[in-house]
């Protein structure tokens, strides 16, 4: 049995005639024929009534050309899918992100992506890092945008641009009327972080050489999934938070009863980067993301010189 035969079934059962049938598939009728019976012969079953005046269906005859119909339909399909994979730039590239990027980073890209290359379908997820490396190594995703080093040293990675830490206060603070924001304001300030699983806290302790202990016992418990939440909070008073550059970007903290601030720390960012397989087929596709996100970056991050290919 193969795609033949079930075309030649599909044939007879649609024109509910041989000769039609063989005409439609560019065969003698004999061989549709013969091959028909063949298969009728194979699976044990009778799948066509014949008759001097027509050609009717089984009952299974009806099962079997449905299932023959999905094959075909299938068969058809992969051969679509490989023609567009023959172009790199063309056919769904799935992109998963960070949660405290994504929001950010894809409004961004969006349009300039499908302006640019009208032939490629991207589809976002965001997820913290963990989550995205493990879909990645499952091939469930194509890239993944993160801000650490891929624990799985057998990525592949492109770096894109390095992103600024800024400091949220509220309006009424202390730190409003200095010029220059410090390692040693930070340290003397109580600095919310988002929850354990995000790599953004880990990072902010790590640069800024925090204190994690809060010095409130009310706070101690007050962690965040997101980086709206951390600015909600610090616009009621209840301390300061670190965010990268892109989540200020756009007039975000307007009107929030907060104010965001440069850092004189220089060391105060992360670096963001395409991570993703080795072999991955379709480098000129990642290529292309990259290239479309250094485009449309504002002057908040600093943007890391891409090597020629």
């Amino acid at each position: 049995m193969n795609l033949r035969d079930l075309k030649y079934l599909i044939a007879v059962a649609e024109s509910k005639h041989f000769g039609k049938a063989a005409e439609r598939c560019f065969v003698s009728q004999p061989t549709l024929s013969s091959q028909i019976k063949k298969l009728e012969e194979q699976l044990g079953v009778t799948i066509f009534e014949r008759s001097n005046r027509s050609v009717e269906l089984t009952p299974v005859g009806e099962a079997i050309i449905d299932h023959a119909r999905r094959c075909t339909e299938q068969a058809e399909a992969l051969v679509q899918t490989a023609k567009i994979y023959q172009d790199p730039l063309a056919g769904q590239l799935r992109i998963g992100a960070i949660p405290t990027l994504s929001p950010y980073l894809i409004p961004l890209i969006f349009q300039a992506l499908k302006q640019g290359y009208p032939q490629l379908h991207p589809v976002f997820s965001d997820e913290v890092t963990g989550a995205l490396e493990s879909r990645l190594s499952n091939h469930e995703i194509d890239v993944a945008v993160l801000a650490t080093p891929a624990r799985d040293k057998g990525f592949e990675e492109i770096p894109l641009f390095d992103e600024p830490f800024w400091l949220i206060h509220p309006l009424q603070h202390p730190l409003y009327t200095k010029d220059e924001i410090t390692r040693e304001d930070l340290r003397d300030v109580e600095m919310l972080l988002l929850s354990d699983e995000h790599c953004l806290s880990r990072q902010i302790v790590e640069i800024c050489q925090l204190d994690t202990k809060p010095k409130q016992r009310e706070l101690d418990e007050l962690r965040a999934f997101g980086l709206e939440t951390l600015i909600q909070f610090v616009s009621t008073g209840f301390g300061c938070t670190l965010v990268p550059a892109l989540a200020v970007h756009g007039g975000r903290m307007t009107g929030s009863g907060v104010i965001a601030r440069k850092l004189e720390v220089p060391e105060a960012f992360r670096r963001v980067r395409l991570v993703y397989r080795p072999n991955f087929p379709r480098l000129q596709a990642l290529q292309a993301l990259a290239g479309i996100i250094l485009k449309t970056l504002p002057n908040t991050v600093r943007k890391i010189p891409q090597q020629s290919a």
